[in-house]
């Protein structure tokens, strides 16, 4: 089978966008999809995302990770395919499409390094504060910890750990790793389904700042911005995040 695909990023967490509208993909295997996203024998990517079509939406979102396995809500990777929805003839001001988690909303703005995709995300109604950090659902389950020395901190062993502990069991959650400098705030992210740390994670971006009130975040992939309205210390409406979305190369695979 040859497939069509695009591979873009969103600050370094980088994906296989497949235009599946005619159903030709729908039924890519666990270990296809893993191959897919393999960066030695495949095209390589933390995820791989189908643009499907919807009766109701401008589109579907049906995402994966690396390992094959469906996953839930991924903000870069959902700011990515609505760009790569425009290079495929989906021209809206407003864009509303349907994902795991449900509505989306998201617009296109130009800025002289390319398009900023806003993308509207999920309420947050509960932050939950316990010995190991704050637990929220963005989209996606996300612990927020602060630590000290975030560039030299050991974010895939101490990450692993934490997702696989008896807690969070057993479908595991990401661990972002924040450090607060002044009005400065830097994540690090270990990212379930991929088991290892991404250069971005646009749930866990969303999660820290949150948790954190920051209307920006830097991470190893760049910089991303969050705006919210918040309703009480616990909840929270109108979520956008905000940042690029680039394509990097396009090609045909064939598994």
């Amino acid at each position: 089978m040859k497939i069509p695909f695009s591979k873009y990023q969103g600050t370094g967490n980088d994906f296989i966008l497949i235009d599946n509208r005619d159903q030709r993909f729908s039924e890519l295997t666990r270990a296809q999809i893993a191959r897919l996203c393999d960066r030695r024998f495949g095209v390589g990517g933390d995820g791989m995302i189908l643009l499907n079509s919807h009766d109701r939406y401008d589109f579907e979102m049906k995402n994966y990770n690396s390992d094959g396995g469906e996953c839930s809500m991924c903000g870069n990777g959902g700011r990515s395919l609505v760009a790569f929805a425009r290079s495929k003839g989906i021209q809206k001001d407003l864009y509303r499409f349907w994902a795991i988690d449900g509505e989306h909303e998201a617009q296109i703005t130009e800025s002289k390094s390319g398009p900023i995709v806003h993308l509207k995300m999920k309420d947050v109604t509960n932050i939950r504060e316990t010995p190991a950090g704050h637990i929220l659902d963005t989209g996606s389950p996300h612990l927020v910890c602060q630590v000290k020395n975030l560039m030299t901190y050991d974010v895939v062993t101490e990450g692993r750990k934490i997702r696989n502990s008896a807690m969070f069991m057993p479908s595991g959650i990401n661990v972002n790793f924040v450090e607060v400098n002044g009005d400065k705030f830097f994540v690090r992210t270990y990212e379930r389904g991929v088991e290892d740390e991404t250069l971005s994670c646009g749930t866990g971006i969303i999660a820290a700042a949150l948790v954190c009130s920051a209307t920006e975040i830097e991470t190893r992939g760049g910089k991303l911005g969050v705006k919210f309205t918040r309703q009480s210390a616990t909840e929270f409406q109108d979520i956008w995040l905000i940042g690029p979305a680039q394509l990097t190369f396009e090609g045909t695979i064939e598994i």
